[in-house]
């Protein structure tokens, strides 16, 4: 039995990424019926909207569904309570130590997954008491590792030393990348950037056709010194970079950072001022579908992929 398909009872070990301004209820209850792991993105929502989003959710599907909670956001307090009162059983952290809350879910028998970008990292999941890890390389779209591990050498890399479920994430798009995270060790993959254009998700239309004309090499990895993040070429990169040729310091990268650049960027649809996050695998994204053709696609590439390689010579 595949340890994520068990461990969270699900159809397909196809996790879809709790990606803020685009993963509402619409999107996580879509995956979770088509078979894959809903998660709603907390990190973009106020107490009483992600209250909202998981009592929806639940109308909505009868499968098992999840949160990603983003560890550094300022009203976390208030999101696990949520949760908890509203029964949620799967959560995903990121952005934080696995330690401090791990325990606290345990008791109220959720299923904890933590997102690294490192072994080092994974180890410390291990130790807090985490389910399953997802080992995220640095193609990944949004908020990333800085060491810029690849994921064809972080999968190997945990799986070798972490026993646990782990669920690869960071530059997968189709079966074929999911069959080759699988042959790595993987148990499961987690898809972010082509979810994140779906029908179903909450992100404008705007940056969504704005990915599908994307092009290869239009993503970059930058603020390093405040939070990597993978952003799509647009005004506002183009900025930063102007502010790094002029010897920016960390309060002058803040200063143009500013605030709610992502909602301005992924949900208002300002192409030019605002944060367009997604990962290196836009340019492969042509077209927006809907979460279920994404997962029959994913599917279908997976078991002909796997076919297919009963024909490699060596």
């Amino acid at each position: 039995m595949n340890r994520v398909k068990e461990l969270f009872g699900i159809k397909y070990p196809i996790i879809q990424g709790g990606m803020i301004w685009c993963s509402g209820w619409r999107l996580a209850s879509a995956v979770s019926n088509a078979g894959g792991l809903g998660l709603i993105g907390s990190g973009s929502m106020y107490p009483d909207v992600f209250r909202e989003h998981i009592i929806r959710c639940k109308k909505a599907t009868k499968k098992p569904f999840g949160v990603n909670l983003p560890l550094i956001y300022p009203d976390i307090s208030d999101h696990i309570k949520i949760l908890i009162d509203e029964g949620v059983k799967i959560v995903f952290t990121s952005a934080g130590s696995p330690n401090k809350y791990t325990s606290l879910f345990k008791r109220h028998g959720i299923k904890v997954t933590h997102v690294v970008s490192s072994e080092s990292f994974a180890r410390k999941s291990l130790e807090a008491g985490v389910d399953a890890i997802v080992a995220e390389g640095f193609e990944a779209g949004g908020h990333n590792g800085i060491e810029e591990i690849t994921t064809m050498c972080l999968i190997p890399k945990v799986v070798d030393s972490i026993d646990l479920p782990i669920i690869s994430a960071g530059g997968i798009f189709d079966g074929r990348g999911m069959l080759a995270a699988m042959s790595l060790g993987a148990d499961g993959v987690q898809v972010g950037s082509r979810f994140a254009i779906s029908k179903e998700s909450s992100a404008h239309e705007k940056f969504k056709n704005y990915v599908v004309n994307s092009k290869e090499g239009d993503t970059k990895l930058t603020l390093k010194e405040l939070t990597a993040v993978r952003l799509l070429k647009n005004d506002f990169y183009q900025k930063i970079q102007d502010a790094y040729n002029a010897k920016a310091n960390i309060n002058d990268l803040k200063e143009l950072l500013g605030k709610g650049r992502a909602k301005k960027g992924m949900f208002e649809g300002d192409l030019k001022e605002g944060e367009l996050e997604i990962g290196q695998v836009s340019s492969m994204i042509n077209k927006i579908e809907s979460a279920s053709e994404i997962i029959i696609d994913m599917m279908d590439g997976f078991y002909k992929a796997k076919e297919s390689t009963s024909n490699i010579l060596i």
